[in-house]
């Protein structure tokens, strides 16, 4: 496909489309295996379960670390090659790593497997500087709203697609997911047209500046860029709490079953995708990004209180949807990033700002459990409540400080 300056507003809309369609199926072919993972694992070691539980952490660490890596040097690479031949790449790559995980025959074969999807789904770097490309500025927080919902609606079909699929066959989800990473590859392939054209990507390419430690050092670039990413790597880091801890919470708070903690996850990804997909738009179009960034990260910080003192189950409930308004924070947070840079270093901030997110992501499953079991222990002297809020009331002050920072950052006469 030629290159293009600016897309007309026909294939534009295509684009947005594909990409859209894009983050959904990556999030849902992640969220298919999550169900029928901790049964793959126990077949290779003979039922012993506490040891499965210990691999499966590895597993996830292994896919943390490799986003971290390769989150940079995949925004870097598009930077420099464009942002097309990236994306397909890595969704091809993604596919077959599927391929691989379903025909596995040991242990050694799943690792692997997890180290190429952390590096393949550092593809969300790239799409994001996508958008960046084909959105104008005052459209780009409604647009990064509409990536948050296709995340969510991935996240609520994968791992419901994965429970019904894995029931049948154990290994029937990872095919799934390579067909669908696959196809949409294929898909791409002849109708994404590039979004950075020739004369506006980066003159070379460098691993020394596409290396994790220097994509976190371009962060630094500006005090308000440098504000924002740290009140974006703490709101990364708590919203981890509910992958590492909401479950075990619930169970031992609550006593809720397997049921009730589907339907509440799935009322969590139900109120994102309303929020960041129906809301958000129209929320940062009324007052503006700075003022939607401060209403995001106070609700979240509510939310999480509201989780940490509820006095019963049923206060879930509640804290669900007020918990999901901060998703107007990360769509005003990426619009404005996106405004201090360059069209040339799209890919590099989108890169860095995904190698937080690995660190987050490698950072959360030592910390809340740590936190949490240690609730456990405090309560036979303190008692159930409000100890086991523990974890919730953590990520509430973590959100606490990047609302400090935030509000610093994008206050009237900050440099850019």
């Amino acid at each position: 496909m030629s290159d293009t300056s600016q897309p007309a507003p026909a294939r534009r809309r295509a684009a947005f489309g594909f990409i859209f369609f894009t983050i959904m199926l990556d999030v849902l072919a992640m969220g298919i295996i999550i169900p029928v993972m901790p049964k793959l694992i126990e077949s290779f070691l003979h039922g012993q379960q506490a040891y499965a539980v210990r691999i499966g952490s590895l597993l996830t660490l292994v896919w943390a670390v490799m986003q971290f890596i390769c989150a940079p040097i995949q925004g870097a690479l598009s930077d420099r090659f464009g942002r097309r031949p990236v994306l397909l790449l890595s969704m091809s790559g993604l596919g077959l790593d599927y391929v691989l995980m379903a025909l596995a025959p040991n242990l050694a074969w799943l690792f692997i497997g997890r180290a190429l999807s952390g590096m393949t789904a550092a593809s969300f770097s790239t799409a994001n500087a996508y958008i960046a490309d084909i959105t104008p500025p005052d459209r780009r927080a409604a647009a990064y709203g509409m990536m948050g919902a296709a995340f969510g609606i991935g996240f609520v079909m994968g791992p419901l697609l994965g429970g019904f699929t894995g029931s049948i066959d154990p290994r029937l989800p990872f095919w799934i997911a390579a067909g669908l990473c696959l196809v949409n590859a294929l898909y791409g392939f002849f109708v994404l047209p590039e979004s950075l054209p020739p004369e506006k990507r980066a003159g070379k390419f460098s691993l020394q500046r596409a290396n994790p430690v220097a994509s976190l050092s371009f962060l630094a670039a500006t005090p308000q860029l440098v504000g924002l990413a740290g009140a974006q790597f703490l709101y990364g880091l708590s919203h981890h709490v509910y992958p590492t801890v909401f479950n075990w919470f619930v169970t031992y708070r609550y006593g809720w079953n397997e049921m009730m903690i589907s339907y509440a996850l799935a009322a969590v990804g139900i109120a994102n995708i309303i929020v960041q997909g129906g809301l958000t738009g129209r929320v940062v179009k009324r007052i503006g990004e700075r003022k939607s960034i401060i209403l995001g990260l106070s609700c979240g910080f509510t939310g999480f209180l509201i989780y940490a003192l509820a006095p019963t189950g049923n206060w879930i409930w509640f804290a669900v949807p007020v918990a999901a308004l901060w998703g107007f924070y990360a769509p005003a947070a990426q619009s404005l990033m996106s405004q201090r840079v360059d069209p040339s270093e799209q890919g590099r901030l989108q890169g860095a700002l995904g190698s937080m997110n690995g660190i987050a992501f490698i950072i959360a499953p030592l910390l809340y459990p740590q936190v949490f079991a240690a609730a456990l222990d405090a309560r036979h002297v303190l008692g159930d409540w409000p100890v086991l809020g523990a974890p919730f009331f953590l990520a509430a002050f973590l959100l606490a400080i990047a609302l400090v920072l935030a509000i610093r950052a994008t206050r009237p006469g900050v440099t850019r």
